[in-house]
């Protein structure tokens, strides 16, 4: 395990992360979009820093039955769903189906609750500054970058304080640019680059969403 974490929880590294997204994108017609729950403390900062908007893309990881940390795929709101091929052929159907049943029921839960009827703000030539508080696998940030292309956006820029350097890698072969503070070898994984790493609430979400729709920051 890493001897000195790099951040002390996902404010601070959310504050230093926005520092270096500030010095890299326009805020005219820019938006965060966190990845909730953990992604949202992290895009919150971000938002605050540059005086822009800031909302959610839900997405969820389709993990390996039995071994659901091993992520297969993801999926994100608006029907968008990558999966790794060669991981499928080993899941029966049957318990695919219960895989892909579970998480888009917990995706439509999650949407009604941090969105509250809102639609997803329109992204047609704008910045979007795709927000994480680290990049493991990718799989939910790559659904999360193939559902936002659906919606036309200028440029899209991925931001996270922490990421394993072949994920961040990968991830930039889909978007503009990708922002990541720390590519640490070995990885490990995100937690292990916080000191502390709770998990984030749906009720902290919505209140982080509602400060800064209210104009509250």
């Amino acid at each position: 395990m890493p001897q000195v974490k790099q951040f002390a929880d996902r404010q601070e590294a959310g504050k230093r992360l926005a520092k270096v997204v500030a010095a890299s994108v326009d805020p005219k017609a820019a938006v965060v979009l966190a990845l909730p729950r953990g992604g949202v403390p992290v895009g919150y900062e971000i938002a605050k820093t540059l005086a822009i908007p800031l909302d959610v893309l839900v997405v969820r990881k389709l993990g390996f039955p039995g071994h659901e940390e091993y992520a297969v795929g993801a999926l994100a709101e608006g029907g968008t769903r990558v999966t790794n091929a060669e991981l499928l052929e080993r899941i029966p159907k049957r318990d695919w189906s219960q895989v892909l049943a579970k998480e888009q029921l917990e995706l439509e839960r999650r949407i009604s609750t941090y969105r509250e009827g809102r639609e997803i703000p329109s992204l047609q030539g704008k910045t979007v500054i795709l927000v994480d508080d680290g990049l493991a696998t990718g799989a939910t940030m790559l659904a999360a970058v193939k559902a936002v292309k659906q919606k036309r956006p200028r440029r899209v820029v991925v931001a996270a304080p922490v990421g394993a350097k072949d994920t961040c890698q990968q991830v930039l072969s889909e978007v503009d640019e990708v922002i990541c503070l720390r590519m640490p070898e070995p990885f490990y994984g995100v937690g292990s680059w916080y000191r502390s790493f709770p998990q984030t609430s749906d009720e902290q979400v919505v209140s982080m969403l509602d400060e800064v729709r209210s104009g509250v920051l």
